[in-house]
């Protein structure tokens, strides 16, 4: 009986231990696709990673004038797991959207001519009302959920949202009100974005990505996408910080991400995909942190 606990103790230290070396080990990586819904030529490309395989999470913009299409889109890919980018800025010139809740219910977030501003400094400058914030939020999420798509999550086009802690207050508000994630508040640690990177170094920096990744946490990866048409070509970002070439660019990041599943680049490096439904699932959303006030 002796030699039997003796046995049977040093079994489950070492089951402990190995379970213990196997979760310290897993390397988990969740892509984020924003800016669904922002033009036809983004949608495309939408569709064209959606028909991959690929599991990443996809954040629509409901403001947009093409939002209906990435519905339709999405009606047709139930296992992507869809979010609301929500917007409170409009940086392209000469394509530019507004408020869902209408200009006179909000004057305080647009311009003269009743668009949302480029940028966040104009639109601060604009002393937006808190109150006028909350009824455009809701009114995109209310859109969003009307529109026949399960929602899952939010998130925050140019970080505009959640720039000031009133403002994110309301966020965290309606999230809870509507049941919704809120991205980065289930400890995503995000790593650098390909969208700077050269075109011809998007590739390479996916696949030096996933032989670094760091394990024990979920990285999040945030990508832009879009096909180099015509129509993507001509927007102009009215930030300082916009790219030239954008459209070159997007296409060259869904290009990156076709490839890595094409060559099945994260499974060959041990790389666990996972999307906002399964955080979701395996947090809850009681256990939402403030990415404010963990620091993380």
């Amino acid at each position: 009986m002796k030699q039997f606990l003796v046995f049977l103790f040093t079994a489950v230290i070492f089951l402990s231990s190995v379970y213990s070396q196997s979760k310290e080990e897993t390397k988990t990586l969740l892509i984020r696709c924003d800016d669904l819904g922002m033009s036809h030529s983004v949608n495309m490309a939408f569709k064209e990673l959606m028909e991959s395989g690929l599991k990443f999470s996809a954040s629509v913009m409901f403001p947009c004038a093409w939002y209906q299409e990435a519905v339709d889109i999405l009606k047709q890919h139930p296992e992507i797991t869809v979010g609301i980018h929500l917007t409170l800025n409009a940086e392209w010139k000469n394509y530019r959207w507004g408020p869902i809740a209408g200009r006179d219910r909000v004057p305080s977030l647009v311009d003269e001519n009743g668009y949302f501003f480029p940028s966040r400094e104009k639109f601060f400058a604009n002393n937006p009302k808190s109150e006028e914030i909350e009824i455009e939020l809701r009114a995109q999420i209310e859109r969003a959920i009307n529109s026949g798509i399960k929602i899952s999550y939010v998130d925050y086009h140019m970080g505009t949202a959640v720039e000031k802690p009133e403002h994110r207050a309301i966020v965290e508000k309606l999230a809870k009100e509507y049941g919704l994630g809120i991205s980065r508040y289930f400890g995503e640690q995000d790593i650098e974005s390909m969208y700077s990177i050269d075109i011809d170094k998007k590739k390479d920096f996916l696949l030096d990505l996933s032989k670094n990744i760091k394990s024990d946490q979920v990285n999040l990866l945030v990508c832009h996408i879009g096909k180099d048409y015509p129509e993507l070509q001509a927007m102009i970002d009215m930030n300082a910080f916009g790219l030239q070439g954008m459209s070159k660019h997007r296409e060259a990041e869904l290009n990156a991400l076709l490839f890595a599943k094409q060559q099945n680049i994260f499974e060959s490096n041990g790389i666990k995909l996972i999307n906002y439904s399964d955080l979701i699932n395996e947090i809850g959303l009681d256990s939402m942190k403030s990415p404010v006030d963990t620091g993380y």
